[in-house]
C-alpha cells in the first residue's frame, strides 16, 4: 500500500484544536475541534491511556493545570475524568472514541501518543480505534518505541517522530533528552514525517534528514507572526496556536 502523505505539506494544523480560552474554548475539547472544522484547518490532539484502559484526549500528565486537581493521568479512571471540567468551563475531557466520531474525517487529524504507560499496552488500544476511522490521519510520538511499533505492525498508518531540545521539559531524563534530540532513532523508526520544535528547525541535522530522506517537516508551535517570519521557510507546514 502506497501512503498518501502529501496533505502534510499542504495544510496547517491547529495545536490541540482551534482553542481560545479567552472565548471559553479550551484546548483539546470538542468545541476546539468544532472550531477547527468550521475554519477548515487540520487538528492536532494528544491522547493518554488511563488506569482503566480508556483513552482520553488530554495533553498534560497531570490534571492540575487544566482542571485544578493534582492527580496524575495514569492514576485516573473514567469516573475520575468525568468529574472534572476543563479550565472552569462546562467542557469535559473527551474520550478519543467520541472525538473520532465527532471529527468524522471532516478535516485531517494528527494524534500525539503520550507515554505514561508502556508502548505495548498503549499502542494496541489506540490502533483498535484507528483501524475503523475513515478520515485522513497520522500518529506521532516522542517515544521511538511507539513509532517503531507502528512501523513494525501497522506500517500503512502514517507515523511521525517528535523532535525537541526539551529546554522546558523537566520530566524527561537527561539520557532520553539527548537520544531524542540527537535523532538517533530516525533510521530505525523510518518515520513518514518529522514534527520539530521551532528552535530546532534551523539545525543542520534537520536539514540533512529532510534532504536525504525527503521527509515532510512540521514546525511547532507557531504562535505569532514573528514565528512565521523566522521559521516558515524551514518547514513544509506548521502546527499553530492563535489564529493569525
Amino acid at each position: 500500500m502506497i501512503k498518501n502523505i502529501s496533505w502534510l505539506n499542504e495544510i496547517n494544523i491547529a495545536h490541540r484544536g482551534l482553542h481560545d480560552i479567552s472565548k471559553g474554548i479550551p484546548e483539546n475539547s470538542i468545541i476546539a475541534f468544532d472550531n477547527a472544522i468550521r475554519n477548515n484547518v487540520a487538528i492536532e490532539l494528544d491522547v493518554h491511556v488511563i488506569k482503566d484502559g480508556n483513552i482520553i484526549v488530554f495533553h498534560d500528565d497531570n490534571l492540575i493545570r487544566c482542571c485544578n486537581l493534582n492527580k496524575k493521568i495514569k492514576d485516573c479512571t473514567l469516573e475520575d475524568i468525568k468529574k472534572v471540567k476543563l479550565f472552569n468551563t462546562d467542557y469535559k475531557i473527551p474520550l478519543l472514541e467520541d472525538t473520532l466520531s465527532y471529527i468524522d474525517g471532516k478535516v485531517p487529524l494528527i494524534i500525539e501518543i503520550k507515554t505514561d504507560m508502556p508502548y505495548y499496552i498503549v499502542c494496541p488500544k489506540i490502533v483498535k480505534l484507528l483501524k475503523t476511522y475513515k478520515g485522513t490521519f497520522a500518529i506521532k510520538s516522542f517515544d521511538p518505541l511507539i513509532v517503531y511499533w507502528f512501523k513494525k505492525y501497522y506500517n500503512y498508518i502514517t507515523r511521525g517522530m517528535l523532535i525537541s531540545n526539551f529546554n522546558k521539559e523537566k520530566k524527561f531524563k537527561i539520557i532520553k533528552k539527548l537520544l531524542i534530540s540527537s535523532m538517533i532513532f530516525v533510521p530505525l523508526c523510518k518515520p513518514d514525517y518529522l514534527s520539530v520544535q521551532l528552535q530546532m528547525l534551523k539545525s543542520k541535522k534537520i536539514k540533512q534528514i529532510k534532504k536525504k530522506k525527503n521527509l515532510p517537516v512540521l514546525g511547532w508551535t507557531f504562535k505569532t507572526k514573528i514565528d512565521r517570519i523566522n521559521y516558515e521557510s524551514y518547514c513544509d507546514s506548521w502546527i499553530f496556536e492563535n489564529h493569525f
